[in-house]
């Protein structure tokens, strides 16, 4: 089934449950496309796919900056991994195709 497509995202931080869409396109080993949650959308860089794991990053701008590094595994419909957000470390995410 492949990893691109639209996926809600939910990341258990410090802060408290962060949700977010995913909206992934995937060319060859490359994965592009946009992560948009109550902070507003970003765009996704540096994303690489190996086999049915991927990882890419983005930058929060608000309520303030930080560069988050995410890590997934997709098994079909269902999506896990990690995020990495700056001073908060890192957290757990999972989350299904829209």
């Amino acid at each position: 089934m492949g990893i691109a497509g639209n996926w809600k995202i939910t990341a258990k931080t410090p802060m408290g449950d962060q949700q977010s869409t995913l909206a992934l396109a995937v060319d060859g080993n490359r994965i592009s496309g946009t992560q948009t949650s109550a902070f507003g959308t970003t765009e996704l860089t540096g994303g690489v796919v190996n086999g049915n794991s991927a990882t890419w990053n983005t930058k929060m701008t608000s309520p303030f900056e930080m560069d988050l590094e995410f890590s997934a595994t997709f098994d079909g419909d269902k999506i896990s991994g990690k995020v990495k957000a700056g001073m908060f470390g890192e957290s757990e995410l999972s989350g299904a195709r829209e």
